[in-house]
Order: structure tokens, then C-alpha cells, then sequence
């Protein structure tokens, strides 16, 4: 049984979907980031740095020896148990590594900013909304042209790199980006979207979304310096409206 920590986060969503991918049996704990358990004593000593998510597999190594990072979460969890989403040598391997490092380091944080500032009330149009709206515009493009090439972000086969893409291209609507430019990468999460193995993830996934939203209406000002990571005090996000803006999450399951 693998433990999974995390909140409702397209990070932690990858994580959920590699492991239906992989049929392992897993335990979902939700982690309360937005009031401050991310900085708590139990949590820190899983991760430095107070970050979802962390998976431990107590069967694969024998003792609660946690693992963090998204992307360094998938290549364990392939390299354990599906060799075929990241092969062990080769050409294959990668090109695999180098899209799943262009989702971890370049398209997750670019898009993450984007959503901060929308989350903002006022901030959508200022400087650092448009700065990041282009920039967004320049990932989804950059993965359009990748997708133009190849069926999958890998090559010719899916792999961990689809899997950390997916949850982050369901942003495309909700960042103000004409859907009509990317054919290619709105027919691949199409595919992903009636992948089982995605199916069933984002099902798994609903009500860790319905709990970190409920823990996000308690948090107060100060939680949310602290969880911005803000010297100053700054505004509290206007969590109705972002809700409003749609899901990290493209599949809606009936």
C-alpha cells in the first residue's frame, strides 16, 4: 500500500493517475497546506519543504521512507513498477525525461503564476497578470508544436510525461486561450480523457477537491501570507471567483 499526501492540486492529481495507471493500491491522506499542516513538525520531516505531494511505500522499501516531488515521484514509482511509461536505458528514456522535466521546471510554474494572479482579485489585468497569460500562451504553443510531431509528449508511446502534462493542460480554457489553436493538444487530452486509468483517478480525486476547498473558506489573512510566501501582507485570494474560472481537470465524469 502506497501512502499519498497531498490536497487538491493538479501536482498531486499526477500522482493519483500513475498509480491507476500502475493498478497499485494506495491511500489518499489530505493535507491541509492552506491552514499550515504543510508547515507542521510531522509533515516537514517528510518534506523540507512543506510541499505536496509525498508518497511512502513502506513495501518497496521497507521502512516510511518518504518521497517528494511530483516529478521525482514518477520515475520512482516507474522505475518500481511500470518500466513501460520510462524505459531503463535508451534514446526512449530520454526523450521522456526531457518533457517531463520541460512540465516540472517550465509549463507547472509559468502556469501556476498565471493562476495565482488570477486567483487575485484586480490582479488579472495588471502587469503581472499579462506577463504571465503571454507566457502561458508560449507553453501551451510549445507543447502544441510537440504534439504536432508525436502522438505522445515521449514519442510514440505514453508515458510519465503525458501524465505530468495532463492535469496542467486543463488549464488551457480557464487561462483565456483560444482552445481552437491547439488541435493537437486538445485531441491528446482527449485521448488521456477517456483513458480508464484516468477515469478512475480523477473520480478517486473529487473528494480530496471538495475537502481542500472546505479547509481554503477557514483559512484567515495570515495563512495565506504564509502560504504565498509573502513578507508582506497581501491580499486573500477570491476563492469564488477562481472556482468559477473551471477545473484543473478537462474530464467530467457523470
Amino acid at each position: 500500500m502506497i501512502d499519498v499526501y497531498g490536497m487538491g492540486s493538479p501536482n498531486v492529481l499526477k500522482i493519483v493517475i500513475m498509480l491507476e495507471e500502475l493498478a497499485r493500491p494506495y491511500r489518499l491522506h489530505n493535507v491541509d497546506v492552506m491552514g499550515g499542516e504543510g508547515r507542521s513538525s510531522s509533515f516537514l520531516a517528510m518534506n523540507p519543504l512543506g510541499k505536496v505531494p509525498v508518497i511512502v511505500d513502506a513495501d518497496m522499501t521497507g521502512e516510511a521512507r518518504p518521497i517528494f516531488e511530483s516529478g521525482a515521484i514518477l520515475v520512482y514509482l516507474a522505475e518500481n513498477y511500470g518500466v513501460q511509461l520510462l524505459p531503463s536505458t535508451g534514446l526512449a528514456r530520454w526523450e521522456i525525461l526531457k518533457w517531463l522535466f520541460a512540465q516540472v521546471a517550465y509549463a507547472g510554474p509559468m502556469l501556476g503564476q498565471l493562476n495565482h494572479f488570477q486567483m487575485m482579485a484586480g490582479e488579472t489585468d495588471s502587469y503581472a497578470g499579462r506577463r504571465y497569460r503571454d507566457i502561458a500562451r508560449k507553453v501551451y504553443q510549445d507543447f502544441e508544436n510537440r504534439l504536432k510531431e508525436v502522438p505522445w509528449l515521449g514519442g510514440d508511446s505514453f508515458s510519465i510525461a503525458d501524465i505530468a502534462m495532463y492535469p496542467w493542460a486543463a488549464y488551457l480554457e480557464r487561462h483565456g486561450v483560444a482552445p481552437d489553436n491547439f488541435p493537437y493538444l486538445l485531441s491528446w487530452r482527449g485521448r488521456l480523457d477517456t483513458r480508464p486509468s484516468v477515469r478512475r483517478a480523477v473520480g478517486a480525486f473529487t473528494a480530496l477537491i471538495a475537502e481542500s476547498m472546505t479547509h481554503s473558506k477557514s483559512s484567515t489573512d495570515e495563512d495565506y501570507d504564509l502560504f504565498f510566501g509573502r513578507s508582506e501582507a497581501g491580499p486573500p485570494p477570491d476563492m469564488e471567483r477562481y472556482v468559477s474560472l473551471g477545473s484543473f481537470t478537462s474530464l467530467k465524469l457523470k
